[in-house]
């Protein structure tokens, strides 16, 4: 099977696979993750393929919809690969990356290393902050009926992965314990620059947020 057939084949699986998916983590995420890591591919050497698919998997059951449990999306997305007779090292691979490219409160440590893992990580980061970033926060905040904002709850930025799993702190405090703390994470040339420009984006939303939740005069 050419490399365009079986990416076809996967974006037809993700699309019914993710019919139904809230609206910060359906097809639509996985294809903007999946333009930001062809993007960001281009400026580095790696195996596309592997870029390709993990990039279009990577979110296949994210486990904030599932219970917490880690375990179905690596599951979902290796039994679609043997199914296309994907080479063993090759979904090995892409495993990997679906199992490292988690944020996690910022708590967690890689253990496996690689140029298309940092690819996709940085895609996927990009499409946590800027515009969209602040959309999809809010978005994710109010299906999970979660406050605005709230100045009697600070920030924790030192939760471990089960209080970052399970944080019902209002959707302005994700802002501190996650999307600003992505453009110092940033793997690639090319994501660290970007993510200069959407983190800018985001610093300035905050402050005309503030100014308008006090009642200032613009």
């Amino acid at each position: 099977m050419t490399n365009t057939n079986i990416i076809s084949k996967t974006i037809t699986f993700v699309k019914q696979q993710l019919a139904n998916a809230e609206g910060g983590h359906d097809w639509f995420h996985i294809e903007r993750v999946y333009k930001n890591a062809l993007l960001i591919a281009r400026e580095e050497k790696c195996d596309l393929q592997i870029v390709q698919l993990a990039a279009l998997l990577h979110d296949i059951a994210d486990s904030k919809f599932h219970n917490g449990d880690e375990t179905i999306g690596p599951k979902i997305a290796r039994n679609f690969l043997e199914s296309e007779n994907i080479a063993p090292e090759t979904i090995s691979h892409i495993i990997n990356i679906i199992e490292n490219i988690s944020f996690k409160g910022g708590n967690f440590d890689k253990n496996f290393h690689s140029v298309e893992l940092d690819i996709v990580q940085d895609a996927d980061r990009l499409d946590a902050i800027g515009a969209i970033g602040i959309a999809r926060a809010f978005n994710y905040g109010g299906f999970k009926n979660r406050a605005l904002y709230n100045p009697k709850i600070a920030p924790n930025t030192n939760m471990s992965v089960e209080e970052y799993k399970h944080s019902q702190a209002p959707t302005i405090n994700h802002f501190y314990e996650k999307l600003l703390l992505l453009k110092d994470k940033m793997n690639t040339q090319t994501g660290k620059q970007i993510a200069q420009q959407r983190h800018q984006f985001m610093q300035n939303f905050l402050s005309q947020f503030y100014a308008e939740w006090e009642g200032e005069k613009q």
